[in-house]
């Protein structure tokens, strides 16, 4: 019987810029749309404090322009900004992946994150598995013992990279058989596939959402 234990997620002001982020890629906010403190941590469910720094990670990835105690106008997003943000995940997913295989690292978090995804999708409960989808990321990176890795991919999390014609519960099948393999390849300790398998994860949820462009 395996032995579940609570998950971990990213810092608020993470999840908060990775639920704007998410948002501002896929159009549910559009270039132009102004965004306050009050009203986005009210939507979120969270204080404003959070939201003020999750503002300026945004800025700094120049999705959004920040205006003097006016919050923050979203600024445009091209395919290339898209690309870069996607192509970098991956590099440094994949990277560490590969080392939770070579350092043969504790995979009782992952396993735990993978198996609590599972059980989510197939009780249909969306909203568990991303959080569950976000566990599973979160604990490979901290098992990679890379913390600046970690701490750059905490920065980079997006959510769900769902595609223009995908329904959530289509996209987290696809995305939990995708991290099947990738389990397979942590057990067995295979650094190479463990790699590979990651970055293919990376971009096919890259060619997802670029499907919000082509429409």
């Amino acid at each position: 019987m395996n032995i579940m234990t609570p998950i971990k997620l990213l810092p608020a002001r993470e999840r908060v810029a990775a639920a704007l982020r998410e948002a501002i890629i896929t159009h549910a906010i559009e270039p132009g749309e102004e965004l306050t403190l009050k009203e986005t941590a009210a939507s979120l469910g969270v204080s404003i404090t959070p939201v003020r720094e999750a503002f300026q990670i945004l800025s700094r990835d120049g999705l959004i322009e920040l205006r003097l105690n006016k919050g923050a106008v979203v600024l445009g997003i091209t395919e290339k900004r898209i690309r870069d943000h996607y192509v970098t995940r991956a590099i440094l997913e994949r990277e560490a992946a590969k080392a939770v295989c070579r350092e043969g690292a504790d995979l009782t978090l992952i396993k735990n994150a993978y198996n609590q995804a599972d059980i989510a999708l197939k009780n249909q409960n969306v909203l568990q598995y991303s959080n569950y989808n976000q566990a599973f990321h979160m604990e490979i990176w901290n098992a990679c013992g890379n913390e600046k890795i970690k701490e750059i991919l905490s920065g980079l999390w997006n959510g769900l990279s769902m595609g223009h014609k995908d329904t959530k519960e289509s996209y987290a099948r696809v995305s939990m058989a995708e991290h099947k393999l990738i389990m397979e390849a942590l057990e067995a300790r295979d650094e190479s596939r463990a790699g590979e398998l990651m970055e293919a994860h990376i971009m096919r949820s890259l060619a997802n959402v670029l499907t919000h462009l082509a429409v």
